[in-house]
């Protein structure tokens, strides 16, 4: 199925959306501070829970490898051609 790159660029514009990136990019930037990740270490921080809606500025973080947190992620709902 091809992929609809307007479509997702007004998703990734979402003012909602925005906001979440902004928080995952302070904790980040706060993981860096202290020294928990490190930059090109292919490292991601894993906001605990099932967190698909809402802020993420209160939720607990761990550091996970790339592969972990990938994993981890619930599924999505694809629509499947038939």
């Amino acid at each position: 199925m091809a992929r609809n790159y307007k479509k997702e660029t007004a998703y990734e514009e979402n003012p909602t959306q925005v906001k979440r990136r902004e928080a995952r990019n302070r904790a980040r930037r706060k993981a860096l501070k202290a020294g928990t990740v490190h930059k090109g270490d292919s490292l991601e921080l894993d906001h605990v829970g099932y967190h698909r809606t809402g802020s993420l500025d209160s939720v607990p973080v761990r550091v996970v490898t790339k592969h972990a947190n990938r994993v981890r992620q619930p599924p999505h709902k694809r629509k499947h051609k038939t």
